[in-house]
Formats: C-alpha cells, sequence, structure tokens
C-alpha cells in the first residue's frame, strides 16, 4: 500500500521531491518504493530524466487501480474510525477561496474543543480540482458552492446567502437604500477570473450574464477584488459571509444591499457515495450552519 502511495504520489507532481513532501517521506525513500514496485510488477511505471518525471502508459492504467485501492483503504479506516468515536482521526476536507477563509475561522474553535481526537487537514482550491481529488480519494469532504455538476456523490445544503453590492464610497449607488441589477448595465463590474465559481454563481443568482455595456475587468481573489472596488475601478458583488468578516473593513468602500427578490447561492458539503463517514460529516455539517452568514442562516 505505501508503494501504491508513492506511485500516486508521483503521478500527481511528476517530481521525485515534491512527491516525497507530499507523502511525509524522503525523496530516497520514494524513489526507493518506487523500484520497488517496478521490480514486483516486472515493468516501468515512470521514466526519470535529470529534468523530468514522465508517467508511462502502464504506471497511467496502474495508478488509477492503485488510487482505488487506497480510497477502499481509507474508507475501512474510516469506517473502524466512526464506530470508535465520531469525527476522529484524519479528514482531509476541501474548500475554495471564496469560502474557507469566511467560514472557517469562526467554526475550527469549536470543532477542536468538540473533537479534540479529529486531524483535520484542509485544502483550498477551485471546484473542478477539489471534485478530482475527493473521486480518487486524495479528499474525504468538500465544503463547496452549489449547484455544481458532480457524479457519484452525495450532498448536503447547509444554508443560502445573498450577494451585497460593493462601491466606492461617493459612487452614486452608495446612497441607495438598496439597489436593483439594472442599475449595473452601465457600470463596469469587477468579477473573479474564470475557475472560481463564485463569478458564475452571482452572474446567474442575479441575472446579469451578457446584460454589460462596459468592460469588465478580473481579479484572482476576493481581497484583489475589493483593493479595485477602493480604487474606483468600478463596482462588485460580495457574498454575505465574507461581508461579514469584514473583508472591506479600513477601506473606502460603501456597501448596498440588494433587491430581497435578487437571488442566492448555495454552501453545502460532499461526499462520495460510498464514504462510511456520512454521519460524521453531517455532525461537522451542523457546526458549519452555526457559523454561516447570520442572516441567511437564520431564514433556513
Amino acid at each position: 500500500m505505501k508503494q501504491l502511495q508513492y506511485l500516486s504520489a508521483l503521478a500527481e507532481h511528476l517530481h521525485f521531491g515534491l512527491a516525497a513532501e507530499s507523502c511525509f517521506v524522503t525523496q530516497s525513500t520514494l524513489s526507493a518504493g518506487i523500484r520497488e514496485l517496478e521490480e514486483v510488477l516486472q515493468a516501468k511505471v515512470a521514466e526519470r530524466t535529470n529534468r523530468s518525471v514522465i508517467i508511462t502508459p502502464l504506471g497511467e492504467r496502474l495508478t488509477a487501480k492503485a488510487r482505488e485501492l487506497l480510497r477502499g483503504a481509507e474508507e475501512m479506516l474510516d469506517l473502524a474510525h466512526s464506530a470508535s468515536a465520531p469525527l476522529s482521526g484524519p479528514l482531509r476536507l476541501g474548500v475554495i477561496p471564496t469560502i474557507g477563509p469566511y467560514i472557517l475561522p469562526a467554526v475550527l474553535p469549536s470543532i477542536h474543543r468538540n473533537f479534540p481526537g479529529l486531524e483535520l487537514y484542509l485544502r483550498e482550491d477551485y471546484t473542478d480540482r477539489l471534485l478530482e481529488r475527493l473521486q480518487d480519494g486524495r479528499l474525504d469532504l468538500l465544503l463547496l458552492a452549489l449547484p455544481y455538476e458532480m457524479d457519484g456523490v452525495e450532498t448536503e445544503l447547509l444554508f443560502e446567502e445573498g450577494f451585497v453590492l460593493a462601491c466606492p464610497t461617493g459612487h452614486p449607488l452608495a446612497e441607495e437604500v438598496s439597489v436593483d441589477t439594472s442599475a449595473f448595465a452601465e457600470q463596469p463590474l469587477l468579477l473573479l477570473e474564470e475557475g472560481h465559481c463564485l463569478r458564475r454563481h452571482a452572474l446567474e443568482a442575479c441575472s446579469l450574464e451578457g446584460r454589460f455595456k462596459r468592460k469588465n475587468y478580473e481579479a484572482s481573489s476576493m481581497q484583489t477584488l475589493v483593493q479595485m472596488v477602493a480604487l474606483g475601478m468600478g463596482i462588485t458583488l460580495l457574498p454575505q459571509m465574507a461581508v461579514e468578516a469584514e473583508i472591506t473593513k479600513g477601506l473606502d468602500i460603501s456597501l448596498v444591499p440588494l433587491k430581497e427578490d435578487i437571488g442566492t447561492r448555495q454552501i453545502g458539503l460532499v461526499w462520495r457515495k460510498s464514504s462510511a463517514r456520512e454521519s460524521e460529516f453531517r455532525i461537522l455539517g451542523d457546526l458549519l450552519l452555526k457559523a454561516g452568514p447570520k442572516k441567511s442562516s437564520e431564514g433556513t
């Protein structure tokens, strides 16, 4: 199993040093493990050069099988852990960057206090990459914005949250009590770059796709977005949890509520249907629900 873990890591990183680091072993240990695996199989799984690592076609097929076996082994351990004590042992949680920084700080102390035996490992990434890691067993649970097209998973909706308009202080819209999306049509709208599902959810929720007459700008993170707003480059839509986390604190930004009939995004947990830890994930979901946006969670 250890050799299969090394193969999976090498196929992911295509670098012996990085693969060894991800497995918490030395590079020489991982290299020896790959050689031993090749000796047992009587076949090459990787081609080594001074500059790169290439996984052979056979190695790619074996990697897929290895990840199935590793996932099965993990699920056996999960079943044993859940039988002995809920939320104990390792749990690898994937979260998207438009959620993690704004909800996890509020819930992690409670998790640590109530489940001291839990070893929580966090990975922040785009939704599609997290789903890939979930399916091949490298992650156990995801905290995502929904809906998102997925197969072979179970989901639990935690809460819905709305959006808030962020505009520069002194902007004409800053004086409004609330605004409708029709007010955005003549404004430069700042958005997250492609890959962030918040971009799509905000546009879909507010029915904004294709309705702009002026060029829009993109940013790699919400922190960058609010800085751009403060500089007067345009307006943006922020999720409620980011507003409650005071992402705009100290900046020359005004926050204006949207009309009540404007849409929301859903926040939920996602796990493999084959996982033996569903009951534990739902316990964690209850804790996350309590840490969700106050206005949204109270109405859920």
